[in-house]
């Protein structure tokens, strides 16, 4: 973690203010006010030129009532959530986690998959043909430079996302499939940054924390499992595979430490919900009342 703290892969140069005395509600205006969700539209340059336009699905607008964030933490397993979960209008989950065989524990309903660029360019996520990725709304990120410089971001992805995406859209121009603006993955770094006085690492967050922020723009009230571990908590890395890895839960690449810290801090769930559910509560982005 400390390594990744002094390297700088993404030239970030951040300049606001950090503090950390920000209350719960006050943190939630700040991302209400600064975290709007945004896609790629095609409408900027090199994109334009190659007909983004025409390939980029309408608007992520959709609202929902009530959502489920399913992280892929192996602390789920032998929760017994999974109809919990699936009683949700909508149900977020990340890159290849399965549901089939873990009913149970995670449900089998999925309304969006947010998936990182390697799951598009990585042959053994077999990406075109595997079902996970079927009749849903997709949603796929990947880490641009800090300062948004999109030539250099599609010149040198950190995986090949954009052969894929424009395949994948011309072959099923039905199914919704988003590419998430850089520049609101690095607006989300810029408030964890900004609410705590340590440096934090200088790499994008982590899919956990940008799938949340996510579904707060589209959903009235969303309900997060094991992103703040229960007392389940293990060192299980997914709870589809057997690999131990204490860094899973608290970060090395990712800040996660700082995201989940601040998370709980705008959570209104109740202590017995964290300890045995793993769940966090949060309030959409349509529901916070600021101060103007």
């Amino acid at each position: 973690m400390k390594n990744y703290v002094h390297s700088n892969k993404h030239n970030v140069l951040y300049q606001g203010q950090q503090e950390a005395s920000k209350s719960g509600q006050e943190i939630l205006c700040q991302m209400k006010q600064q975290a709007k969700l945004r896609t790629l539209d095609g409408s900027e340059q090199p994109f334009a030129h190659l007909g983004f336009q025409q390939l980029a699905p309408p608007k992520l607008q959709q609202m929902y009532t009530t959502c489920a964030v399913v992280t892929s933490a192996g602390a789920i397993l032998n929760s017994s959530l999974g109809p919990e979960i699936d009683s949700h209008d909508a149900v977020l989950r990340f890159n290849a986690a399965p549901s089939e065989g873990y009913e149970q524990d995670v449900g089998n309903k999925t309304t969006i998959r947010i998936i990182n660029s390697q799951i598009l360019a990585n042959p053994e996520h077999k990406f075109n043909r595997s079902l996970l990725f079927k009749n849903i709304t997709l949603v796929a990120w990947d880490p641009a430079p800090y300062n948004i410089d999109l030539y250099k971001w599609y010149r040198s992805p950190d995986y090949d996302l954009f052969t894929p995406y424009i395949h994948h859209r011309k072959n099923f121009p039905e199914q919704p499939f988003y590419i998430l603006h850089p520049s609101f993955i690095w607006k989300l770094w810029d408030i964890v940054q900004s609410n705590t006085q340590e440096n934090i690492q200088r790499n994008p967050p982590s899919s956990g924390f940008i799938g949340i922020v996510m579904m707060m723009n589209v959903c009235e009230e969303v309900h997060v499992y094991e992103y703040i571990p229960s007392m389940r908590q293990t060192s299980l890395c997914h709870y589809h595979e057997k690999y131990y890895d204490a860094a899973c839960t608290f970060g090395a690449y990712h800040p996660l430490l700082y995201e989940k810290l601040l998370v709980k801090r705008m959570s209104t769930s109740s202590e017995e919900d964290l300890k045995k559910k793993g769940k966090v509560t949060l309030p959409g982005f349509s529901k916070i009342n600021c101060p103007l």
